[in-house]
């Protein structure tokens, strides 16, 4: 049975926001199909919904040297770890989309480090869970490590900033009882 809450705070109407926002979930309902309620959400407040989409879609979707799933690993890693059930279920979608596999985001969930990764995505996975749950333990043989496996200083960059985004997301959504949409439950299953 679908959920009707999406947030434990006020949610606007769509006639309550801006035409810019509006905008954006005209966008969204042409793909995914819908609008992820983390958007309704920000909504409360539109300025801090604009800077949480830019700040996404350079994260997430711009270059690096981390390819779209691997970010999404890293998402669903952290996520994990801060027990985020929006991002484990709505990244866990987007992580099954993005790398073509129906289980790897479980078995992310379950155990990043059980999951069937590469080395390097282990290593890479490890750092960001490392940031996650101590990020004052960081060292330069930590950096040292993800270089070994072939990772840039950009692309440790983007593995800390993807890491430190989902850490403020994942406190956000667990704040507010975020709740993701159904539609994420099937995609990529």
């Amino acid at each position: 049975m679908p959920e009707s809450r999406i947030s434990r705070l006020h949610v606007p109407t769509e006639d309550e926001l801006p035409d810019d926002i509006q905008a954006l979930f005209d966008k969204c309902r042409e793909k995914p199909g819908f609008v992820p309620n983390v958007y309704r959400a920000y909504a409360l407040r539109p300025e801090q919904l604009r800077g949480f989409v830019a700040l996404y879609e350079t994260l997430m979707l711009g270059d690096s040297g981390l390819t779209k799933a691997e970010r999404e690993m890293i998402a669903v890693a952290v996520s994990a770890i801060n027990r985020c059930y929006y991002c484990q279920t709505s990244h866990g979608a987007a992580l099954r989309i993005r790398s073509g596999n129906p289980i790897l985001a479980d078995q992310i969930q379950a155990n990043a480090r059980a999951a069937a990764l590469s080395p390097r995505q282990h290593a890479m996975c490890n750092f960001a869970i490392k940031l996650t749950e101590a990020s004052y333990t960081a060292s330069d043989a930590d950096i040292d490590e993800l270089r070994g496996h072939g990772f840039t200083d950009a692309d440790v960059w983007d593995i800390i900033q993807v890491a430190a985004f989902f850490n403020y997301t994942n406190r956000v959504a667990n704040a507010a009882d975020l709740r993701p949409n159904i539609e994420f439950h099937t995609l990529g299953r």
